[in-house]
Order: structure tokens, then C-alpha cells, then sequence
């Protein structure tokens, strides 16, 4: 099977207006999975010889933040709220957490939790369709006061820390650095104006990119579906179609939807337009 390594470049201009920032965090702990999603290292290396690491009190229930550093919580209070640490860094980049203290206990309900990716109101970023692990294997989860000896890696440019810890005066503390991505293919915006290019890297995969922020997009170039979509003149030259419109219904196996939605769920996104062809200079 031939897989092309389609692309398109995009403009996003934002709008700076708050859309989902002050949701409620949703239902965090249902599950209990086991699996890892981390990335071996020699972590006492890699994070302490770190100079001036700033050090963050988190005090917020729902924290976002782009900064790296030492983390440090300390619980104020018994009740089982459940709470997050929504990390966010650029589109070229991938989170990488490692937890050296852990103290929260297991018998009081208290779970800690590493996520790749976020997740809000029952919903995920990336979704469950674009994400190149199943749910179980995204969530890493934990509690007690053992050792973690493991640095935890993002497969994008967000990761989320979840936690509940019922217990006056215990918690954890987690370095947050932050490392370029070769191949950056699902991308989280937080108020940037700026041209990003998404491709599949010759890959079998779905590609996104979700703004929290109302935002205007222009398509400045398109390559999507050229198995289709392209004529050859010979085996070097390509012709131009122009971008085709409403792709899916086409019955293109592949195109860009262009739409928008008030959370992360893609079975409520509202689609504008499905495009692909091959077009440098788009009209709209």
C-alpha cells in the first residue's frame, strides 16, 4: 500500500476570547488502567542538573501553564476534588514529566495521574480517532509514597497531571520540561497568530490542529488526496487541480474537514468544509 506524505499549510488568527478555559473539569478517575505511557530515561541526570529551575506552587484547582520547572502541591483540604495541571507548550514540542516526591495516600481514595494529552468533561485531546495509542494506554496512574523512577513523555505539545488528594497536608511534587518534536502531527493552540504546516510524514494517520480560542483560518497551501485527485503529465510533473470541495462526500479516502465545536469530542464537530487536491495558491 502506498501511503503519500500529504500536507497543508494553514493561518490562524485568533480572536482572544476565552471558550472553554473555565469549563469544569470532568469525571478524572473512572478508570484505573496500569499501562505506562512513559519513556525510560536517566532521569537524575536529565532533570537536576538543571540550573535555576523555577520553582510553582500550585494552588489553582485547574492550573494552565506553559512553564518549566519544579512543581510542588500541598493538599489544604479533605475533600475528594478532583483536579488538573493543564501543560501547553509550542507546536514543535513535547512535555516530559518526572515525579521525585509522591506522598498521597492510597487508603484516603488519593490518585495521582499522568495523560498524554488533556482531557476535559469526558473529552481528549488529541481524540480518541487522531491519537496513535488506545485511551488505557495514555493514562498512567498512581498513588502510596513509592518511588517513580520514570520520565513521562507527551506524544504532543500538551499533557495533563490529574489528581485527588483528600488528605490535609500530604501531595507530590514533578519536575515539567519541555523538548523539540522532529514530527509534531497533533497540535493544541492557546492564543498564537502564526502559519503551521500539518503533514502526515508519509504516514498512515490522522493529523489536527485545535484552537482553545474562537479563531479565523486561511488555507495557504494545499496537498492532500493527490492519489486521487492529481493528473500526471509524466512521472516528474504534477498538475494543479485547484482545491475540490466537499471531499468527503466525493468519496475521497483523504481530505481536510474544517470546522469547529465547544470541546474536544469530534462526533460534535461542525463541519465547513472538507477540502483536498493540490493547490499552492488557494483562493480563500
Amino acid at each position: 500500500m502506498l501511503i503519500l506524505d500529504h500536507r497543508f499549510i494553514l493561518v490562524v488568527l485568533s480572536s482572544f476570547l476565552v471558550c472553554c478555559a473555565g469549563s469544569p473539569l470532568g469525571e478524572f478517575f473512572s478508570r484505573h488502567q496500569n499501562t505506562p505511557t512513559s519513556l525510560q530515561m536517566p532521569w537524575q541526570n536529565n532533570f537536576r542538573q538543571k540550573k535555576a529551575s523555577e520553582q510553582i506552587i500550585v494552588e489553582d484547582c485547574m492550573l494552565v501553564t506553559s512553564k518549566e520547572g519544579h512543581f510542588f502541591y500541598k493538599s489544604k483540604s479533605v475533600e475528594p476534588v478532583a483536579c488538573g495541571v493543564f501543560l501547553l507548550t509550542d507546536p514543535d514540542k513535547l512535555v516530559e514529566v518526572y515525579f521525585d516526591y509522591l506522598d498521597v495516600p492510597c487508603e484516603t481514595g488519593g490518585l495521582v495521574s499522568f495523560v498524554d494529552g488533556w482531557e476535559l468533561n469526558g473529552q481528549f485531546f488529541p481524540s480518541l480517532e487522531d491519537h496513535e495509542k488506545p485511551l488505557h494506554e495514555r493514562f498512567t496512574e498512581f498513588c502510596g509514597t513509592k518511588r517513580i523512577k520514570t520520565v513521562f513523555r507527551s506524544s504532543q505539545n500538551a499533557a495533563l497531571i490529574q489528581y485527588r488528594v483528600p488528605t490535609r497536608g500530604k501531595g507530590f511534587s514533578f519536575y515539567v520540561r519541555y523538548h523539540k518534536n522532529p514530527t509534531p502531527c497533533n497540535i493544541l493552540l492557546e492564543g498564537l497568530s502564526d502559519v503551521y504546516t500539518l503533514r502526515n510524514y508519509g504516514k498512515s494517520v490522522n493529523c489536527s490542529l485545535t484552537t482553545l480560542y474562537p479563531a479565523q483560518v486561511k488555507v495557504l497551501s494545499l496537498g492532500v488526496g493527490l492519489s486521487n485527485s492529481k493528473i500526471k503529465r509524466n512521472q516528474d510533473v504534477e498538475v494543479e487541480t485547484g482545491t475540490l470541495h466537499k471531499c468527503d462526500k466525493r468519496g475521497m479516502p483523504d481530505y481536510v474537514q474544517l470546522g469547529g465545536a465547544e470541546g474536544f469530542d469530534l462526533a460534535q464537530l461542525s463541519v465547513v468544509d472538507s477540502i483536498c487536491g493540490l493547490d499552492s495558491i488557494p483562493s480563500k
